[in-house]
């Protein structure tokens, strides 16, 4: 028998027992098991790279952990809080918080996402007025800065950034840095040598074993969070890079939503930035302080709820939450997003919205920035327009919001996309927010957002050349692991 003949022959072995693995053990979604499985099929040797890089299943790990939650009394407020919303006795304020209890629930039972109702947000849609009042705020910082992105680029903007971080850390404050390493695969740890000697610390989410290899392309922390002195917290869709102040040509103006929020939902985006921090951490894990949960009195008037999601969950709760909105919508559903790669319950909460006469509303990119995705997104959005769902192509430079409000009432921005990906592969995280007066303003946005967009019409879809449905029928193929 020569060497061919035996390395096809373990080849084929090896591809029976990884089919074997995804189909009885893995216990995936059926429709990601028969796309893995077509992959093996077609290609024997690379499907199984393909597979070891970006099948591994994190389901039931636990990654994440902080003994000293016992000490803030997290778990006996979420208890009391869950038992409270249940029976009808917490003192909901407004009308969208009586409206939503069960979305309210949802969360506090399947994600721990404590309701606050103290808060005051504020919406920034550029680039460059977000950073600018970050860099206020880091400048007013006193006691600690936690800063975590999922792309750090070592650019302007990045450079600058590590300029004042380590500037703090001169000043006494505890700065903390944690990046993600496939996002921010353009940085190097040295990059932020000059605040580590400041006495910053910095770490990587998931950093490679192997130099320059990193085999877990699935399963990144996309989460963008930035908390300062435990009284302020950022969070939506914005890196760090100069791409987001609309100076990379290839893009143009970069469109984002992102939200600065100001009270007690800090304390919530706190834990989840330890919990991340410890997980990455080798050696200089957090402990609790009092400092890291300030009393905040705030006079703000804005319920939500901070809700994470990633794949070492049995549940897919930040999808839970758009599924619930989407169900519950009696008028009008808005949704921005990047990507659009829908699964089939999400499909057909939309589908059956609009059929019911729900004004659905849905805002995509004109350009691609993954373009398998970016076939895949027109794929989907096809099949919703036949039911009357209202799409439009933003045409002014390239839009990364992940937003959706339901009925003017209820809204959620974050860092989750419509898509497998961020429903199950990544670490997202997103403010659920009750308050018609914050929904409206998205809303209004959105309607802003219009005029520099063209509307996508049914019309426009069929008449889309040979090339194109080829492409989206591909796109639409490897959706499920995408």
């Amino acid at each position: 028998m020569d060497l061919l003949t035996i390395f096809i022959s373990i080849t084929f072995l090896l591809n029976i027992i990884l089919a074997v693995v995804v189909v009885f053990l893995e216990r995936r979604d059926p429709s990601a098991t028969w796309a893995w499985l077509l992959v093996l099929f077609f290609i024997p040797l690379l499907g199984f790279i393909l597979y070891l890089v970006l099948g591994q299943n994190l389901a039931r790990k636990r990654l994440f952990f902080w003994e000293d939650l016992k000490k803030i009394g997290f778990e006996k407020k979420i208890r009391q809080q869950t038992l409270q919303i249940r029976d009808g006795s917490y003192p909901l304020k407004t009308a969208e918080e009586k409206a939503r209890r069960d979305l309210m629930n949802l969360f506090l039972s399947n994600n721990n996402a404590l309701l606050t109702q103290d808060n005051e947000v504020k919406i920034f849609t550029d680039g460059a007025e977000k950073f600018k009042s970050l860099f206020q705020d880091i400048e007013g910082a006193k006691d600690h800065i936690h800063l975590q992105y999922y792309i750090f680029r070592d650019d302007q903007l990045g450079r600058k950034l590590i300029d004042l971080l380590t500037e703090k850390a001169r000043q006494g404050v505890k700065v903390r840095v944690l990046y993600d390493e496939m996002g921010s695969r353009r940085i190097k740890k040295r990059s932020f040598n000059k605040l580590i000697k400041a006495g910053g610390e910095v770490e990587v989410f998931f950093p490679s074993k192997i130099p320059f290899v990193n085999l877990r392309i699935n399963f990144r922390n996309h989460r963008k969070l930035v908390i300062i002195d435990g009284k302020i917290t950022y969070v939506g869709g914005f890196n760090v890079g100069d791409e987001y102040l609309g100076l990379n040509k290839k893009f143009g103006y970069w469109r984002d939503t992102h939200l600065r929020i100001k009270g007690n939902a800090v304390h919530a985006a706190q834990i989840r930035f330890i919990l991340d921090w410890n997980q990455a951490s080798t050696r200089n894990d957090i402990v609790y302080s009092k400092n890291l949960f300030p009393d905040i009195h705030h006079s703000g008037n804005v319920p939500m709820q901070i809700v994470t999601s990633g794949p070492d969950s049995e549940w897919e709760q930040i999808k839970y939450g758009y599924i619930k909105m989407i169900t519950s919508a009696k008028k009008s559903i808005y949704i921005q997003t990047p990507y659009f790669i829908p699964d089939a319950s999400i499909l057909d909460a939309l589908r059956i919205a609009s059929l019911s006469g729900v004004d659905v509303h849905i805002m995509i990119p004109n350009k691609p920035d993954h373009m398998f995705v970016y076939w895949a997104t027109y794929s989907y959005i096809g099949e919703l327009l036949k039911t009357g769902v209202k799409v439009y192509i933003y045409d002014h430079g390239f839009i990364h919001a992940k937003m959706i409000v339901v009925d003017e009432e209820t809204a959620s921005v974050g860092t989750a996309n419509i898509d497998v990906r961020s429903f199950k592969l990544n670490f997202e995280v997103n403010a659920f927010i009750y308050h018609k007066e914050t929904a409206k303003q998205l809303v209004n946005i959105f309607q802003k957002d219009i005029a520099l967009s063209r509307e996508f019409t049914y019309a426009d879809y069929l008449k889309r050349p040979f090339i194109i449905r080829l492409k989206e029928s591909v796109s639409r193929l490897l959706s499920p692991i995408l």
